[in-house]
C-alpha cells in the first residue's frame, strides 16, 4: 500500500473507490490501524459514490514510530494537565491533524468530507477548526470535547485496559486482548462474534504490531484538554452520533458535543457501544452521504 513522506512523517494509507467520486477521509481511534474500518463499511461508503481515504495515524500501523520517545508517564500528563500544564509529548492530536492535512495536499484534494470515531473524532475536530477550508461536512462518531467532569469509562472498561500485554507481546497476546476489550466495549444490541474479533486482531498484529504507541497516542488525548473553545470555531456541517450503550465515552459525551457546535445534529443510536458492529455499517454509511448531500 502506498506511503507519503510528510515533512519527514511517513504515512501509511490507502484509496478506495471512484476517482471522481466525493472525497471522505476516515480517522480511526486509539491504538487502531487503518484497517480496522472494516472492508464492507468501505464499499457501503463507495456505493455512496465516495472516494474513501484511510490512514494509519502516527505511532501504530505502518506510518512513523516514535519509539524513541519511550513509554510516557501517563500519571504525569493527567498530573500537569490539572494544573494547567502540559508535558512535553512527541506529537499532540493537533500534530495528528495537520498529518491528515498533509496527505490531503499530497493526493491532491483541497477539500474533503470527513468522519473520525473516538480519538479519530477528536483529531477530526482539530482538523476542522485548523484548516476550515478543507472540511465539506464532519462526522463525530462516539466521540468527546475532552472536558474534564464528564463520565469516565465504565469500571469493567477500566478494569480490562489494566490487562493490556506489556512491549513485546505476540500476536496472539494482543488477539486474546481485543477479545476481552471488545468484549467490554462492544455494542450490547450488536456483539461482534469472539472468533472474529481474535481474526481481526491476529491480522492487524501481524501487519504490524502495537508497541508503545498506543500508550503515546493516549498521551495525546489525556494532554489535549478541553476542546470546547476550539468547537466554538468549527463552522462545517456537522453530526454527532453516540450510542446510548458506549461504556467508553457514556453518552454524555455526545451531549456534550451537541452542547457546543450548536450547528450539528445529534443522533442517539440505542444498543451501540463503542465499536463498528456490521449491523450499524449501512446506517453510519447513509448518515454520512445524507450529511454530505
Amino acid at each position: 500500500m502506498p506511503q507519503a513522506d510528510l515533512a519527514g512523517t511517513t504515512i501509511d494509507y490507502d484509496v478506495a473507490g471512484p476517482a471522481d467520486g466525493e472525497p471522505l477521509l476516515l480517522l480511526m481511534g486509539l491504538a487502531m490501524q487503518r484497517v480496522a474500518w472494516p472492508a464492507p463499511f468501505i464499499d457501503h461508503l463507495t456505493d455512496h459514490g465516495f472516494r474513501v481515504v484511510t490512514l494509519d495515524n502516527r505511532d501504530v500501523g505502518l506510518s512513523r514510530r516514535h519509539d524513541e520517545a519511550g513509554v510516557p508517564n501517563l500519571a504525569r500528563v493527567v498530573a500537569l494537565r490539572l494544573v494547567g500544564a502540559r508535558a512535553a509529548l512527541p506529537y499532540s492530536l493537533a500534530d495528528l491533524a495537520d498529518d491528515a492535512a498533509a496527505l490531503l495536499g499530497h493526493l491532491g484534494i483541497e477539500s474533503v468530507h470527513v468522519a473520525g470515531i473516538s480519538m479519530g473524532g477528536m483529531i477530526a475536530q482539530h482538523l476542522a477548526a485548523r484548516h476550515p477550508a478543507r472540511m465539506r461536512s464532519l462526522t463525530l462518531l462516539a466521540s468527546s470535547s475532552g472536558r474534564l467532569g464528564l463520565p469516565p469509562p465504565r469500571p469493567r472498561v477500566l478494569a480490562v485496559a489494566r490487562t493490556r500485554p506489556g512491549v513485546p507481546h505476540t500476536p496472539e497476546q494482543a488477539a486474546d486482548f481485543s477479545v476481552r476489550l471488545f468484549g467490554a466495549i462492544g455494542s450490547p444490541r450488536y456483539p461482534t462474534p469472539p472468533d472474529q474479533i481474535r481474526a481481526h486482531a491476529i491480522a492487524a498484529a501481524r501487519r504490524a504490531a502495537a508497541g508503545a504507541g498506543a500508550l503515546r497516542q493516549l498521551a495525546a488525548i489525556l494532554a489535549d484538554g478541553d476542546r470546547r473553545p476550539l468547537l466554538r470555531t468549527i463552522h462545517a456541517p456537522t453530526q454527532i452520533l453516540h450510542g446510548d450503550a458506549d461504556p467508553m465515552l457514556p453518552l454524555a459525551h455526545g451531549h456534550d458535543l451537541a452542547r457546543h457546535l450548536p450547528q450539528g445534529r445529534f443522533e442517539r443510536i440505542e444498543g451501540w457501544g463503542h465499536d463498528l458492529p456490521a449491523p450499524l455499517w449501512p446506517l453510519f454509511a447513509r448518515r454520512i452521504a445524507a450529511l454530505a448531500r
